[in-house]
């Protein structure tokens, strides 16, 4: 696999990365991804797992979050956990299952969650950086050991700059998109 086509599939997961990242931002719209990678300590604070591995989690209409525990006696344990985490939710419980309400943003509130979406955005910006440089390295290195020629250098390196710059654009749309569906209403 030659070195363009690496940093291509390199850069396509920190893609997927981000897109992951930015799943767990409120929009004021109910989505399980909000809450599924909460850390969830249950079982008398034996056992730290995430929401998603101990319960379903399901939307019911655009506001209300429905967390069905597998095992009813974690209800408690998982109510504590998202009241405990930063997401400033409150849930309620109804017998074996968990219902969260997502209430709407406040402007304020909209404008913090945009800023922490712009810092996950960079920070996979400089990883991409990182693996461009690295890759100009690696084809520097080829051409310093004669395993490739000056020709064949000055294109890889164009090959990985257009590579990056159409990830960055990527990157660029994809907080783009986060950033439009944080400020509906």
């Amino acid at each position: 696999m030659d070195i363009v086509t690496q940093f291509k599939q390199s850069a396509q997961k920190t893609i997927l990365a981000l897109k992951e990242d930015l799943k767990s931002i409120r929009t004021g719209r109910a989505t399980p991804a909000l809450v599924e990678n909460l850390q969830i300590t249950t079982y008398n604070g034996t056992t730290t797992l995430k929401l998603k591995e101990i319960a379903g989690i399901t939307t019911e209409g655009s506001q209300t979050l429905v967390i069905t525990p597998y095992d009813a006696s974690t209800v408690g344990d998982i109510e504590k956990g998202i009241l405990t985490s930063a997401m400033g939710l409150t849930p309620a419980s109804q017998g074996s299952r968990i219902l969260v309400r997502i209430p709407p943003l406040s402007q304020e509130q909209r404008e913090k969650f945009i800023k922490i979406a712009g810092q996950m955005v960079e920070e996979k910006r400089v990883a991409v950086r990182g693996l461009r440089d690295e890759n100009r390295r690696k084809v520097k290195t080829q051409f310093e050991q004669k395993t490739i020629t000056e020709d064949a250098k000055f294109r890889l390196e164009k090959e990985i700059d257009s590579a990056s710059t159409e990830i960055m654009e990527e990157i660029d749309s994809v907080k783009d998109s986060k950033e439009k569906e944080i400020r509906e209403v």
